[in-house]
């Protein structure tokens, strides 16, 4: 049992990468229900226990089976490569006018693979009207944002951006095969196909329209692929570097760096151990971004760092040379 994901020609052409912070509220509510997803946000499950009490979750856990399928027009795949969480909450919205007969089948489908869901009240009511269940889902997703994920998106943003551009020199250097061979261990290119070895059965061409690959701090240990026809295939994978996620900052720069450097720039950059934006940065430290881009821009025209656009953000990581000072490793030859 698998799931394939089959490419044509046009499809190796059409690959992507996104972010959707509408996916990681979905999945930070997923989260709450799965005990074995616990271990790296522990920090955060306390930080926003008591603030999550007050929140009702469970029509959402309702359409969440441990296996089986999810409703679709729940969690559309975002349309481009930085979207807002408004702009995806007013897709998921626009669901219930646009056609209720296929949110009702996309619900039961859901329903169907949890026992006893189905004819449960919640269930019930969700399946007699569904121009109202997407409109009561839909207000409960927007608390769960503001609740979960809006007050740590920066720092979730960041570790998202840089996995993107990890993946992406993965791919311009060895394609979709070296891309593919370090995302999960579930997963296997062969030929045309993509294969995620996991229950279940899914086979689908991708008809020219390529493969949406977003990575997800909240989908950890799991790979999840699917959608089905008319929605973009999509692949969500883990993203590296989850386990600093919630960590707090590194110490002090050694002196011996801050001498060198002057303690603000050495401060810097050490925290680049991923790469981050100016903002991202200076949240972490305590900086004042100006502050923190004049430390850059020295650090860049030094030639310790490299600088690399993603949407409307510049993330910023350390050459070979500038890991070589901050961590004490001997640059490559």
């Amino acid at each position: 049992m698998a799931f394939h994901f089959r490419f044509g020609p046009a499809d190796l052409l059409r690959c992507r990468f996104s972010i959707s912070p509408r996916w990681e509220t979905q999945e930070a509510v997923r989260t709450l229900m799965r005990p074995h997803r616990h271990a790296y946000h522990l920090p955060w499950l306390r930080q926003i226990r008591a603030a999550a009490e007050g929140l009702d979750l469970r029509p959402l856990w309702l359409l969440m089976p441990g296996a089986g399928h999810n409703p679709d027009f729940l969690s559309p795949p975002p349309v481009g490569p930085s979207v807002t969480f408004e702009e995806e909450l007013a897709r998921v919205r626009a669901a219930g006018s646009a056609d209720p007969h296929a949110v009702r089948e996309d619900l039961r489908r859901a329903l169907v693979c949890s026992p006893g869901a189905a004819e449960s009240e919640a269930g019930r009511r969700m399946l007699a009207d569904p121009a109202r269940a997407v409109r009561e889902l839909s207000d409960l997703l927007e608390q769960a944002w503001a609740t979960l994920i809006a007050p740590h998106w920066p720092r979730l943003r960041a570790l998202l951006e840089a996995d993107i551009l990890f993946h992406s020199r993965r791919l311009a250097a060895g394609g979709l095969e070296a891309l593919f061979d370090g995302l999960h261990p579930d997963l296997a290119w062969s030929g045309d196909t993509l294969t995620i070895r996991k229950p279940g059965h899914h086979d689908r061409s991708l008809d020219g329209q390529g493969l949406l690959l977003m990575p997800s701090a909240f989908v950890w240990p799991e790979v999840v692929g699917g959608y089905d026809p008319p929605w973009q295939p999509t692949l969500v994978y883990p993203a590296r570097g989850i386990g600093a996620l919630w960590t707090a900052p590194a110490g002090p720069a050694p002196q011996v760096l801050a001498r060198l450097l002057g303690r603000g720039r050495a401060e810097v950059l050490c925290a680049l151990a991923e790469p981050a934006s100016t903002t991202a940065l200076a949240r972490r430290l305590g900086l004042a971004p100006a502050t923190v881009s004049a430390h850059l821009k020295a650090l860049h025209g030094a030639g310790l760092l490299l600088a690399s656009r993603h949407g409307h953000h510049i993330l910023y990581e350390r050459t070979p040379l500038g890991i070589a000072l901050a961590t004490g490793a001997p640059p490559p030859p």
